[in-house]
């Protein structure tokens, strides 16, 4: 690697600075996303076709020197492979055909082919590592099985997720059957993102935060930790995200996985106290912050590394700077580049 900085950090190895990368670094805030996708026709003609994932994937590291490229795919790529019928609505984001409705619905679930059903993007990883030749590594991921589940029950996107939520209150027993399918499938699938070159797995769960304490712990924590413990042997390090995440943190940490990601909900200095040493941590910018300017950018960078450090008993090393969540498409390019900037040249040794 030409740039492993990434990669050491999360094994929590000296590096000559923090590294830095972004969630939704590809996306609809660069004018040249915006034109390929407009090309494609599509989200989705764009994600199903490896060439496209590929030039959208490199984009924003040829504008900005960031540490890491991330696969560009969506998290609900596994569940469409077992049959839901993903698509896409213009304003109102993804939604599926055969969303889940009945306890029978989730006994006819299965862990999809990896090199069939999504060949798409293990192609993906295959050409993305390949153009990248060594520059920086590369980030697969997928999506958690509660939040996965969110959006097989749902059917879409929702503001309280009650339909889902439901389920597992009066469900139970088919609850955790399709929470267990979810996390078979989660498991093959991010172990042939690294088979086709993956170096780092994030899991994303995202709407994890949305559980009340015993509901977490019953529902989405222990498939957490079931996908850190299986991908353990694989040699590529696992980052755990979850938005809201921060009432759990003790146990995330506990997890098995390499790192833990956090929003900014929590301090960096109080998430780094409570890891002590025990996982490397990733984060934790509030994205709105790219709505300042730059003056205000980087005194914000400087607070959540300085913030990091005095958790971490004054030294940056285990952190990898990122946002609290994904960037979003009205965001200014030239601002993403004053926090790259930022973040290198205020924790250089």
């Amino acid at each position: 690697m030409k740039n492993d900085r990434f990669l050491r950090a999360l094994r929590r190895e000296p590096v000559d600075h923090t590294p830095v990368w972004l969630m939704r670094q590809a996306g609809r805030y660069l004018p040249e996303y915006r034109a390929t996708r407009k090309a494609a026709g599509s989200f989705l003609a764009m994600a199903k076709n490896p060439e496209l994932a590929c030039e959208v994937t490199l984009q924003p590291l040829r504008r900005f020197p960031l540490d890491a490229a991330i696969l560009f795919s969506d998290i609900l790529t596994v569940p469409d492979a077992m049959g839901l019928g993903l698509y896409f609505v213009e304003g109102e984001g993804p939604k599926f055909e055969r969303p889940l409705r009945q306890p029978a619905d989730i006994a006819r679930l299965a862990v999809p082919d990896m090199e069939t059903e999504l060949r798409y993007v293990m192609d993906a990883v295959r050409i993305i590592r390949r153009e990248l030749e060594g520059s920086v590594p590369l980030i697969g991921f997928s999506g958690s099985p509660w939040t996965l589940a969110c959006y097989m029950v749902e059917g879409s996107g929702s503001k309280d997720w009650g339909r889902v939520k439901a389920l597992a209150l009066n469900e139970p027993a088919a609850m955790h059957q399709l929470l267990s399918v979810v996390t078979d499938a989660v498991i093959a699938y991010l172990s042939a993102q690294n088979a086709a070159g993956a170096q780092a797995l994030q899991v994303f769960d995202t709407w994890g935060g949305t559980l009340g304490p015993a509901m977490y712990r019953e529902f989405s924590l222990p498939y957490l930790v079931r996908i850190a413990r299986a991908l353990k042997d694989l040699g590529a390090p696992v980052i755990l995200f979850g938005k809201g995440n921060a009432p759990h943190l003790d146990d995330l940490f506990a997890s098995g996985a390499e790192a833990i990601g956090v929003d900014w909900t929590v301090t960096l200095e109080d998430a780094a106290r409570r890891a002590n040493g025990r996982v490397a941590l990733q984060g934790n910018l509030d994205p709105a912050i790219l709505y300042g300017n730059a003056e205000a950018i980087r005194a914000q960078v400087r607070g959540a590394l300085d913030s990091y450090a005095a958790g971490n008993g004054g030294s940056r090393d285990g952190h990898v700077f990122n946002l609290g969540h994904g960037m979003s498409p009205d965001m200014n390019p030239d601002h993403v580049a004053v926090l790259v900037d930022e973040v290198h040249a205020y924790s250089r040794r």
